[in-house]
C-alpha cells in the first residue's frame, strides 16, 4: 500500500487531511505460555480482521489471526475499520471480550488499548506513518534493543549510526527506561576496544567525587594511601556513561569541561595531567536545558555534551512492548518452562502505569516467579503497588501548574490539551503536529501537570 493510498478515506476513497497511520494488533501475552515471544498482525491496508482459535476462511480483504488458546472461540472477535477508527466486536464468543479490563460487546480502540480474549492479551498499536528507520545491527535484539514503538526504534537506529563517531550522545528519559542499556549498546556498536564504565553522578560521595572521577596520587590527602586512576581514566579507549549528569556539583562541572576540551585528566595531587581517549555518553531524567536557564548547570558544558539527543519513552507509552519484555524478564528471573500467569495477574500487569518503568516491571516479575515456584503467578504474588494500580485518570484536566501561568502559558497549555485530545495522548504524534521535539512536549506536560496517558480514552 503506497503512502498516498494510505492517506485516502477508508469509506469513500477521497483524499483525507489526516496523516497516514500504521495499525497493528500485538499478541502480547498468553497466560498459559508467558515465555513465548509476541506476534504482530499488521492491520494497515485492510479494513477487517478476524481473531480466534481457528477463524474460518475469510473473504478477500479480511485478514485472520489464529491464536492457540483453548479459552477462545473459533471466531472470537472481529476488528473493523469504521470512519477512520478501529472497532473491536465480540463475534458471539463463549467467554466474552474485555477491553481495558472491562467486559465489552463493542468498543472503539485507542492506541495502547488492551484486548482480552480467553487467556490471551492483545495490544492495539497505532501511530502516524513515519519513515522506516535504518536497519538495526544483527545483535540489536540480543542487546535488548527491540520495540514496537516507532520513536524507540528510531532512537536505536540513530545510536547505531553515530556509534562509530565521536558525536556526543545525551540519553534522556525517566528512571528505569533503559538509559544504561542504550549506552551499553552504543559501546558495543562503536567497536571501541576499551571498557564500558558507568558512573552514577548522583551517588558519588561529595567529599570523594573528585578523586573518584579524576583519580588521586598517593599522599594527596589524608587517607590517600595509593595511586588511583579514577573512573575517567579507567574508561580511556572505551565508553564512559555519566548517569544523572545533572547532579554534578558546579566545581566538578568546571573540571569535567576541561577534560572534554583538552582530552586530559589531572588527578588530585598530581603535578601533570594525563592524556585520555574518552567517548562520553550522558544520561539524565532531569531537564538539563531548564537547569541551564536556572544557572544550576553550566551552559558551556551542556553545549559540549549535547550532540545526538535521544529521548527514551516511558513504558506506559509503549504498552505493546510488554509482550517483548515479559518473556525476557521472566527468563532472567529463572522462570521454569511450565510457568503460567493468572488472568487477574496479567490484567494488573497491563493496567499498571509502571512509574519506575522497566526496572519496576523486572522486580515485580522476579517476585512473582519466586512466590509462584513451578506453578502459576497469581495476583497475590505481585507487589501491592501493581495489584492496586489505579485505573488511568478520566479527567485530562485534573491538576494545575504549580506556579501561576502567564497568558502565553495559558494559551500553550490549551493548545497542548487540544493536540493531546486529537491524538489520544500520543506524544510523538503531538510533537510532529506542533513541529517540535518529543522532548519539548514532555517538558510542557511536566510543567502543566498533564498526563498524556489520561487522554487515551478522551
Amino acid at each position: 500500500m503506497s503512502r498516498s493510498d494510505a492517506t485516502r478515506s477508508e469509506t469513500d476513497g477521497r483524499p483525507s487531511s489526516r496523516p497516514a497511520r500504521v495499525s497493528r494488533l500485538v499478541v502480547a501475552l498468553s497466560c498459559d505460555r508467558p515465555l513465548e515471544a509476541p506476534r504482530a498482525l499488521e492491520l494497515t491496508g485492510t479494513a477487517e480482521a478476524w481473531l480466534g482459535r481457528a477463524p474460518p476462511e475469510a473473504p478477500p480483504g479480511v485478514v485472520r489471526l489464529s491464536v492457540p488458546d483453548e479459552r477462545m472461540s473459533a471466531l472470537h472477535a472481529r476488528l473493523r475499520r469504521v470512519l477512520g477508527r478501529w472497532v473491536v466486536e465480540d463475534a458471539g464468543s463463549k467467554n466474552g471480550l474485555r477491553v481495558q479490563g472491562n467486559p465489552q460487546r463493542r468498543a472503539v480502540l485507542n492506541p495502547g488499548d488492551v484486548i482480552e480474549c480467553g487467556q490471551t492479551f492483545l495490544v492495539f498499536d497505532e501511530h502516524p506513518a513515519v519513515e522506516e528507520p535504518t536497519a538495526l545491527p544483527p545483535d540489536a535484539a540480543e542487546l535488548g534493543c527491540q520495540s514496537f514503538h516507532p520513536d524507540l526504534l528510531a532512537a536505536w537506529s540513530a545510536l547505531a549510526r553515530v556509534a562509530p563517531t565521536r558525536v556526543p550522545v545525551m540519553l534522556q528519559g525517566e528512571t528505569g527506561t533503559g538509559k544504561e542499556l542504550a549506552a551499553r549498546a552504543l559501546h558495543v556498536w562503536s567497536a571501541r576496544t576499551g571498557p564500558f564504565v558507568a558512573v552514577n553522578c548522583g551517588a558519588l560521595p561529595e567529599q570523594l567525587a573528585e578523586s573518584e572521577l579524576f583519580g588521586v596520587r598517593r599522599g594527596a590527602f589524608t587517607g590517600a594511601v595509593e595511586d588511583r586512576v579514577g573512573l575517567l581514566r579507567s574508561s580511556s579507549g572505551g565508553t564512559l556513561l555519566l548517569d544523572e549528569v545533572g547532579e554534578l556539583p558546579p566545581g566538578l562541572q568546571v573540571k569535567l569541561l576541561r577534560v572534554l576540551q583538552e582530552n586530559e585528566v589531572q588527578p588530585v595531587g598530581a603535578a601533570q595531567p594525563v592524556r585520555v581517549d574518552l567517548r562520553v555518553v550522558t544520561a539524565t531524567h532531569r531537564d538539563l536545558a531548564a537547569l541551564v536557564e536556572e544557572g544550576a548547570f553550566r551552559s558551556d558544558l551542556f553545549a559540549r555534551l549535547t550532540g545526538l539527543e535521544v529521548e527514551l519513552p516511558p513504558l506506559r507509552d509503549r504498552r505493546a512492548d510488554l509482550g517483548l519484555l515479559i518473556p525476557v524478564l521472566l527468563r532472567r528471573a529463572g522462570a521454569p518452562p511450565g510457568l503460567r500467569i493468572s488472568r487477574d495477574a496479567a490484567r494488573s500487569l497491563f493496567r499498571c502505569s509502571w512509574p519506575h518503568n522497566v526496572r519496576e516491571l523486572e522486580k515485580a516479575l522476579a517476585l512473582g516467579v519466586a512466590l509462584a515456584g513451578d506453578g502459576r503467578i497469581e495476583l497475590v504474588h505481585l507487589p501491592e503497588g501493581v495489584r492496586t494500580a489505579p485505573e488511568p485518570r478520566s479527567d485530562p484536566l485534573a491538576g494545575v501548574a504549580a506556579r501561576p501561568l502567564s497568558e502565553a502559558d495559558v494559551t500553550r497549555r490549551a493548545e497542548l490539551i487540544e493536540m493531546l485530545r486529537a491524538h489520544h495522548g500520543n506524544v510523538s504524534a503531538v510533537a510532529r503536529q506542533m513541529g517540535v521535539a518529543r522532548m519539548q512536549i514532555q517538558r510542557w506536560c511536566r510543567r502543566f501537570h498533564l498526563d498524556p496517558a489520561s487522554f487515551r480514552a478522551a
